[in-house]
């Protein structure tokens, strides 16, 4: 079974699904030697970009409300609209292929995984995540609960460079993974 997340890319055009990753690498590399507070807006600005499935819902249901009226005003033959796009609906909602999600596949517009991509990866660029420690055994857990019992544990001395040439290609493969 195809996850959710992934289902709409195997119906995109691999070339304009090249350019948006492109699109999104470049912008992450463009972030990656600016100020936290341009980061900051940047991510602010991700927080209110509209993806493909949120764009699509919008636009087939809203032309599902107006073609409802379409019967009442001209004939009842127009009641095949809202049907026909209702099908449409339901096609995208179960098999991930929509004629209007490869258009604005086409036109640039990304997955919300994508959108996360590059959230995270500005995030990473920023250092949010330095001081995040790995928690992989029952014993490792243990003791930073100890260590936490006893003050936490030390703040590390290292603070990397935001602009370091190998920080940035890092987030970059991130990004496209």
């Amino acid at each position: 079974m195809i996850p959710t997340t992934e289902r709409l890319r195997l119906f995109f055009d691999s070339e304009a699904d090249r350019c948006v990753t492109q699109r999104t690498c470049d912008s992450v590399a463009r972030y990656a030697a600016a100020s936290p507070h341009l980061i900051d807006q940047r991510l602010a600005a991700l927080e209110h970009e509209w993806d493909v499935e949120r764009i699509v819902a919008v636009v087939v249901n809203a032309a599902i409300l107006v073609s409802l009226a379409l019967p009442a005003l001209v004939s009842p033959i127009w009641l095949i609209v809202p049907a026909l796009l209702a099908i449409f609906r339901l096609i995208h909602a179960l098999g991930g292929w929509s004629p209007l999600a490869s258009l604005l596949r086409r036109m640039g517009y990304r997955t919300h995984c994508e959108i996360s991509h590059e959230r995270y990866a500005l995030k990473a660029l920023r250092g949010d995540f330095q001081r995040l420690d790995a928690v992989v055994t029952p014993q490792d857990r243990e003791d930073i609960s100890r260590l936490e019992g006893e003050g936490g544990p030390p703040a590390p001395e290292y603070c990397c460079d935001a602009s370091d040439p190998e920080i940035v290609n890092e987030a970059i493969r991130a990004v496209r993974s």
